[in-house]
């Protein structure tokens, strides 16, 4: 009996290949060998081909990112989301063994394809741990520099760990920033 798949599920597949890939490096026979779904089938759920997948991937990165980081910061208890934010990071980029895909897509030629998704996302979540942190008692400038800071460091520590095969690098980095913010709230 053949799986019947719906969109929904083959969205989180074609992240796992565009992680693994990249953008340019996926092509549609390596979807297809990867899912197990025909081209029709995949043409049937993302008529626009390869961009329109990669267009749902960042939607659902997205949605993650609104619900479990983005949307705590701006309103949930400032501390105690900013505490929320790490713990969630680690366990979405799988302390360090998973790479961020929209990151991924900023380094290479897809950033323009995608540089609505890409900065929205890097703007989004820097306003939204600024946000935090001012509530939490930064002033403006501290906070903006923090947010900045924490996202530069969560996005490098990820390159780094990946580049040097090492993932305790993502969790020692995350664990730094993590005290370095404690510090800075308290």
């Amino acid at each position: 009996m053949k799986t019947v798949y719906e969109r929904a599920d083959i969205v989180p597949l074609l992240a796992e290949i565009f992680r693994e890939l990249g953008y340019e490096g996926t092509a549609l026979s390596r979807i297809t060998e990867r899912t197990g779904l025909g081209k029709g089938s995949l043409y049937h759920f993302f008529p626009g081909g390869k961009e329109e997948m990669a267009n749902a991937v960042l939607a659902e990165i997205d949605a993650w990112f609104e619900q479990a980081i983005y949307r705590p910061l701006r309103q949930d208890d400032a501390r105690q989301a900013i505490a929320a934010m790490w713990v969630n990071v680690n366990d979405y980029f799988r302390s360090g063994g998973r790479i961020c895909l929209v990151g991924a897509f900023a380094l290479d030629d897809t950033r323009e394809r995608f540089s609505a998704a890409i900065g929205d996302y890097f703007i989004r979540w820097i306003g939204a741990l600024r946000s935090a942190l001012s509530r939490a008692g930064c002033s403006d400038e501290e906070a903006q520099a923090l947010a900045e800071e924490g996202v530069a460091g969560i996005q490098g520590a990820l390159v780094l760990a990946r580049a040097l095969g090492d993932e305790m690098i993502f969790t020692r980095s995350l664990e730094t920033l993590a005290k370095r913010f404690g510090a800075a709230t308290r």
